[in-house]
């Protein structure tokens, strides 16, 4: 039980989170800026400054942006490298601006942070970090070579050496933290939203499953009134026709299979004219035992214990997420057990509890803490191997797991029943949250 189960894959393995025209957004938004910034400058406040190198450094990136949206549109989703690219090209023209307008001691140095941060959000670890290296080269470039600051000439200004130096401190320090803190927040994000999106999907097939009989009750009704239309036709017929004439065989044949097509339909229509309440709800003890009954072929002991109950076994509605979630455990533990899987239930006036305890090697001590965070496994996957197309050990299981039965009010908690393993996972629901529940 200390690998994961399979049950959702991951999203697809092209997934493009960026899109160009967020980038070209981005992009004219800093050539206008930088324009303004260039002219208010060189007009405004007159000061001297290499206008057209800064105009022509200005002009390259609106010449990108248009190329890009003539050749490939605006509804681009870009790969991970392409928009790494892209960023890395923003950064270069920024870096390009600033050596022309005094490097580092230009104050609007702080600007190279910007596709640090775009990177962080939206780009794997690698290429972010590859974009945070190109941003700390650049701003040790600058801070050596560059042209003077644009000031006025009749009061020169001089910056110390040591001023310089803290403002370069200061960007490689928010490079690092920027890369760092908000690539690993934006991953984490986009791993929680993955599996939720998992569990949704998880859960969405098994209403769909749950609602088949509905459905199959609706088609042998509709089609019901037809087949009788058929029935009733070929009957007709069968008196008009000779006993033993060419057409006799044929018409014996239609009234025969539309019988059988009305034996079906009776076993269809039954399925949807069953009491509706009557499986609604049921009580804990055959709950777990109708969700363990499809593992126990699979050569492990299932024993199922209640010695501290009080009173009669608890009812739950047999939701879809409580079948699922508890099921899954179950399977888990199933996967991992050597022999047996044991499974307690006790319940009294403030609280129920089930523990599932399988006889295998445990949970991973390092994983214990982490485990119901998705993507997290200890199974050992070679992705050139045969498992390399496979969903299973994405680490989604016990997230699914945990995720639907907390949302029936359960706490779950994960450890080890014994030094040498035997993993045990315990769900406990509080009789006071049950009862506030709708539908409880």
């Amino acid at each position: 039980m200390n690998g994961l189960a399979p049950t959702s894959p991951l999203p697809p393995a092209g997934w493009r989170p960026l899109r160009l025209q967020t980038l070209l957004l981005l992009r004219w938004l800093a050539v206008a800026g930088q324009i303004t910034g260039v002219l208010f400058v060189y007009l405004g406040l007159g000061f001297p400054l290499p206008l057209w190198e800064c105009m022509g450094l200005i002009a390259l990136s609106a010449a990108l942006n248009i190329g890009l949206v003539w050749r490939y549109g605006t509804n681009l989703r870009l790969s991970s490298p392409v928009a790494a690219l892209q960023l890395t090209f923003d950064l270069c023209q920024l870096g390009g601006l600033l050596a022309l307008t005094g490097g580092l001691q230009n104050p609007f140095s702080l600007l190279l942070l910007a596709p640090v941060s775009v990177s962080a959000s939206t780009l794997p670890q690698r290429q972010a970090y590859l974009v945070a290296f190109l941003a700390c080269l650049i701003a040790s470039l600058i801070s050596v070579l560059h042209l003077p600051l644009p000031w006025d000439p009749t009061a020169p200004l001089a910056f110390n050496r040591i001023y310089v130096i803290g403002i370069w401190v200061s960007i490689i320090c928010g490079v690092v933290f920027i890369s760092t803190y908000t690539n690993r927040v934006a991953h984490d994000s986009r791993q929680i939203a993955d599996a939720l999106a998992a569990t949704e999907l998880a859960l969405s097939r098994r209403e769909q499953l749950s609602a088949l009989d509905g459905l199959a009750a609706a088609a042998a009704h509709e089609l019901g009134t037809p087949l009788s239309t058929i029935a009733l036709a070929a009957k007709e017929m069968r008196a008009e026709v000779e006993e033993g004439g060419p057409l006799a065989e044929d018409v014996e044949l239609i009234i025969e299979q539309s019988a059988r097509c009305r034996a079906i339909l009776a076993k269809l229509r039954n399925l949807g004219n069953e009491p509706a309440d009557l499986f609604a709800e049921a009580p804990l003890t055959d709950i777990l035992d109708e969700v363990a009954r499809p593992h126990e072929g699979r050569g492990k002991a299932i024993l199922f214990y209640s010695e501290q109950a009080a009173g009669p076994a608890p009812v739950f509605p047999r939701s879809v997420g409580l079948l699922y979630g508890l099921g899954n455990l179950i399977e888990n533990a199933t996967d991992f057990a050597k022999q047996s899987v044991r499974i307690d239930s006790a319940w009294d006036q403030a609280a129920i509890t089930v523990s599932i305890t399988d006889d295998g090697r445990g949970f991973a001590p390092e994983l214990i803490a982490r485990l119901g965070e998705p993507y997290l496994t200890s199974r050992p996957r070679d992705p050139a191997g045969s498992e390399a197309h496979q969903p299973g050990g994405l680490g989604l299981g016990i997230f699914i797991a945990k995720t639907l039965l907390e949302r029936t009010g359960a706490k779950l908690r994960f450890d080890n029943a014994d030094p040498a393993g035997h993993a045990r996972v315990t769900i406990t629901w509080q009789r006071n949250d049950l009862n506030q529940r709708p539908g409880a």
